[in-house]
């Protein structure tokens, strides 16, 4: 720990709190030629700085591994498309944008969000460095989008090209980013004197009090609280105007952030610093604390999972998310107690999860073989998962949510 360095303030001397072993890749799901080749594995621990408070992984893959190519299409879930619609109705009224406003999104997917302000008139910009979500949003959504990762240089060029934003949106984006400093450098860059970054991220308070392990992994090399938030943006002359927690992704903060010369933060921002304070942000005791937690959780699961095979009972899986990947490698559950998993993504059907090698099928799947019991690993988006499968629990089959603890449902 005393030769890595702080990713926002460069310190050294951070604490180890948590180590989840050597794991695979967790977006790396397999193809059948590739279950026999050796699967790349980097050692998944997390640190803690007590000079900047900022949570992460102490490991960096290149970013062009993780997300050149990838599978996570954002409009899969109908809970991410109405809460896109529902932020962009809000900030065209707050911000009176029209047909002369520029909205740019940073790792911008397959369009769901900046769909909904092209149907509104307004003129944007989509920057996405994975190829073949990139083509998507072009091709079927016909929004502007640059193949790219966003960097101080692309912010620049932008700049001097006249494509300067009145609303910058950078959601579940600065998690992924191992040169934060570079990342707001451009952020900065690119913003209208009178414009706003919208920001969402996981939040860490919430990762913490609701044991939410399953999220770490080596995409997501930062965890975020408002503390941390306030000092990386201020160094690079931005201010955090306003603050509010949001249910998605299992609980994660929006900020608000405009131009350090210009914005004003409001009584949100002082609140949620004063109770981030008395919580322990800055102790590393809450995150070591945590890890017990977690190893309890652990163990939880392994024996509600051991109880129902022990009974003769089949069990699936739903989710091939990376927390699942996370969760799975890390609890050492596999074929031995999992007979497949599903997911509504057809860009992932007929693949495996990695380093379990669990195959993926379409969530018809589960009425077809009526498994007792399905792990429901996206339990983030449990209410919508639930919903949809209303038929599968009429016929009697089961859900276990596994965090924040484990339970039927």
């Amino acid at each position: 720990m005393q030769r890595f360095a702080c990713r926002a303030c460069g310190a050294t001397g951070l604490e180890l709190v948590l180590s989840l072993g050597r794991t695979p890749l967790a977006n790396a799901l397999l193809t059948r030629e590739q279950l026999g080749s050796p699967e790349r594995r980097y050692p998944l621990d997390l640190a803690f700085c007590p000079s900047c408070t900022l949570v992460q992984i102490t490991e960096t893959v290149p970013a062009a591994d993780l997300f050149s190519e990838y599978l996570y299409f954002s409009s899969y879930s109908e809970t991410m498309l109405r809460h896109a619609q529902a932020l962009v109705q809000r900030l065209i009224e707050e911000r009176g944008l029209g047909p002369a406003s520029l909205v740019i999104e940073v790792a911008s997917n397959d369009g769901y969000l900046l769909q909904y302000y092209q149907q509104a008139g307004i003129p944007v910009l989509g920057i996405e460095p994975a190829a073949n979500i990139a083509r998507v949003a072009v091709a079927e959504r016909g929004i502007p989008t640059l193949c790219e990762f966003f960097t101080r240089r692309t912010g620049e060029r932008l700049r001097a090209e006249g494509q300067t934003a009145d609303v910058v949106h950078a959601h579940n984006v600065l998690a992924h980013v191992s040169d934060l400093n570079d990342f707001v450098s451009g952020l900065h860059a690119v913003l209208r004197q009178s414009g706003v970054v919208v920001v969402e991220a996981p939040y860490l308070r919430d990762l913490i009090e609701r044991c939410e392990f399953d999220t770490i992994y080596h995409e997501h090399l930062c965890y975020f609280s408002l503390t941390a938030l306030v000092k990386l943006f201020r160094r690079h002359g931005l201010q955090v105007q306003d603050v509010e927690r949001v249910a998605i992704h299992g609980g994660s903060l929006r900020v608000t952030v405009g131009r350090l010369e210009s914005a004003i933060a409001t009584p949100a921002v002082e609140v949620m610093l004063a109770e981030e304070a008395a919580w322990g942000v800055g102790s590393v005791a809450t995150y070591r604390e945590f890890a017990t937690r977690v190893e309890a959780l652990k163990a939880s699961l392994i024996h509600v999972l051991g109880s129902i095979k022990s009974r003769g009972e089949r069990i699936a899986a739903y989710g091939a998310a990376a927390k699942g990947s996370t969760l799975l490698n890390y609890a050492g559950i596999g074929l031995e107690t999992l007979d497949f998993v599903v997911d509504r993504n057809p860009y992932k059907q007929g693949r495996y999860m990695p380093g379990v090698h669990l195959p993926i099928s379409a969530p018809e799947r589960l009425l077809e073989e009526m498994p007792e019991h399905v792990l429901l690993l996206t339990w983030n988006f449990a209410d919508e998962i639930l919903q949809q499968q209303a038929a599968y629990r009429k016929l009697g089959g089961r859900f276990i949510i596994p965090v924040p603890e484990v339970r039927a449902a």
